[in-house]
């Protein structure tokens, strides 16, 4: 709710902002057809310029630019007033209730802040960081990676291929193992740019030399490109536009970016990046629970788990979570999923409780099977 009322208020501003400024722009407008006329007068005329400039401030004083913007200006300073009360009151500057000292390996966090500058393509800061912290040179031979990656796709920015696609080419197979379709996208794309210069002679040349390892799981795009060839003179007007949008080069560095990482054995977004954005989303539950659990610090200091449940969105979902359908808790590493024999799932302390800590045989609460504690078995997602 809190945040709906601060995207209202930021609406109002931006609202009421434009008000003021197509006011300004009306006001402006008539200055400047008054001042014209006056000049143009003066020009094509004998008449006294004192007369004119006379008549010229009482037009402008007509006018009064002042008292037309007045009514706007303080609307804007409403508003503007109130965006900022609605700030002040839905973000809590003071986040120290929320967290709790924690202590982490250094080393650890030295080559985790490294390698996002690296992955930013900070590498000047990267390096910088590295020799003032210390600890994270491990994460300095990352850095020739990464800036190949960067360099890749500083070229396709500039509508250059080639660095693209001789790095996809000689990492086909591993593309392949991982089921990615890139070699064969960057190879459409520079078909395209190809077209696009009029040259269908060239672009069906190259087509013939790159497109055969790929017709049959690509068929029918690539019967899109061969069509492509009638229009090659209009191809803007043709049926085929949709592939000279910039979207679709847009969309082949981020699965460049994606397969390069995934092949270096790193995630295609930076470790540093998720954990503040999932942070974000996870601090104002955390005040508001500790807003009311003020007198209990001392508990929240020694809780292993999160004492409320918090909701992120489905990019910072990695792991499934399993809740024991006996005990109705979540599994944790003391008491992880364990598989029975008859392949359905309680926590270990629901089997141990139902065991009698493995002394005899129980139930299983949903088939009719007599399941052994000792032969169950942790179950890893």
């Amino acid at each position: 709710m809190e945040l709906n009322s601060l995207k209202d208020a930021v609406d109002r501003v931006a609202k009421k902002q434009k008000l003021s400024c197509s006011k300004t722009q009306e006001v402006t407008d008539q200055l400047i057809q008054e001042i014209e006329k006056a000049i143009d007068m003066m020009r094509s005329t004998t008449v006294d310029y004192k007369s004119i400039l006379t008549e010229l401030k009482k037009k402008l004083h007509e006018i009064a630019p002042l008292s037309q913007l007045e009514g706007t200006q303080k609307e804007l300073n409403i508003a503007l007033s109130k965006y900022q009360k609605a700030v002040d009151k839905a973000f809590n500057p003071d986040i120290s209730k929320a967290y709790r000292n924690i202590e982490f390996d250094s080393h650890t966090v030295n080559q985790i802040i490294a390698s996002h500058f690296y992955r930013q393509g900070l590498f000047d800061v990267g390096d910088c960081f590295i020799t003032d912290a210390g600890g994270a040179e491990a994460t300095a031979s990352m850095r020739p990676l990464f800036q190949e990656m960067y360099q890749i796709l500083e070229a396709m920015k500039n509508r250059n291929l080639e660095p693209a696609l001789k790095w996809a080419t000689t990492n086909s197979n591993k593309l392949k193992e991982n089921g990615s379709d890139l070699l064969p996208r960057l190879h459409h794309l520079q078909f395209v740019k190809i077209l696009q210069k009029g040259s269908r002679d060239e672009a069906l040349k190259y087509a013939r030399t790159n497109f055969a390892s790929f017709a049959g799981s690509h068929m029918a795009e690539i019967q899109k490109l061969m069509g492509c060839l009638l229009y090659s003179d209009r191809l803007q007007q043709s049926p085929y536009a949709h592939l000279l949008s910039p979207t679709n080069w847009d969309t082949v560095a981020e699965e460049l970016t994606r397969q390069f990482c995934n092949i270096l054995g790193q995630s295609s977004e930076s470790p540093l990046s998720v954990t503040i954005a999932a942070g974000v989303q996870a601090l104002p539950p955390l005040l508001k629970f500790m807003t009311v659990m003020a007198g209990k610090k001392q508990e929240w200091q020694s809780m292993k788990q999160l004492p409320v449940p918090v909701e992120l969105d489905k990019e910072f979902q990695f792991h499934s979570i399993f809740v024991c359908p006996v005990s109705k808790e979540q599994s944790t590493d003391d008491n992880p999923p364990m598989l029975m024999l008859c392949g359905h799932v309680l926590c270990k302390q629901s089997i141990n409780k139902m065991s009698k800590n493995g002394s005899k045989t129980f139930k299983c609460p949903y088939c009719p099977s007599d399941i052994n504690a000792t032969q169950c078995r942790q179950l890893n997602f």
